[in-house]
C-alpha cells in the first residue's frame, strides 16, 4: 500500500480496502491477490467510514490485561457505504440500524477504529431507513 493509503493497521487514521479490478470484489486487510478470483493488481480504497450497525456486543471477559482494564467494552460490525464490513469498538450502549462514522482512538495503547452515531436533526442518533428509535450513545471512555 502507498503511504498515502496506509491505514490504521500501521498507525495512519484511515480505512482502507482493497478492490479487484477484474472482478470488483472487496475485502479489507491487504493482499497481493484477490481472495475471490486470484488476479494480482488489487487496488487501494480509501473507506469513508460510514455506515450502519450490523451486529453489537458488550465485551465483559477481556482477551488480556490491556483490555481488561477497559471492560465493559462495546464491539459493533459496521456495514460501510462501500459494502465492507468492519469491526471497531464503539461506546457503550451501541444499537443495530444507527448510522456511524468512524474515528481513531487509542485504547490499550493501539489506533484502533471507533464508531460513533452520526447525530441527527433531532439530536438523536440516526438509525438509517429503520427510523428513530433511540438516544445518542455515550462518548466515548477515557480509560
Amino acid at each position: 500500500m502507498s503511504a498515502d493509503l496506509d491505514d490504521w493497521t500501521v498507525g495512519a487514521p484511515r480505512l482502507v480496502a482493497q478492490r479487484c479490478e477484474a472482478c470488483a470484489a472487496r475485502w479489507l486487510f491487504r493482499r497481493d491477490f484477490c481472495p475471490h478470483c486470484g488476479c494480482q493488481s488489487p487496488q487501494a480504497l480509501a473507506l469513508t467510514g460510514v455506515g450502519i450497525v450490523h451486529a453489537a456486543t458488550v465485551v465483559h471477559r477481556a482477551p488480556d490485561d490491556e483490555f481488561r482494564a477497559i471492560a465493559p467494552y462495546a464491539l459493533v460490525l459496521v456495514e460501510l457505504e462501500e459494502a465492507v464490513r468492519v469491526m471497531g469498538h464503539a461506546p457503550l450502549g451501541a444499537a443495530i440500524g444507527v448510522r456511524v462514522e468512524v474515528t481513531f482512538v487509542e485504547i490499550a495503547g493501539r489506533l484502533l477504529p471507533y464508531f460513533c452515531p452520526i447525530p441527527t436533526v433531532t439530536g438523536r442518533s440516526d438509525r438509517g431507513d429503520r427510523g428513530d428509535q433511540g438516544g445518542a450513545w455515550t462518548s466515548p471512555s477515557s480509560k
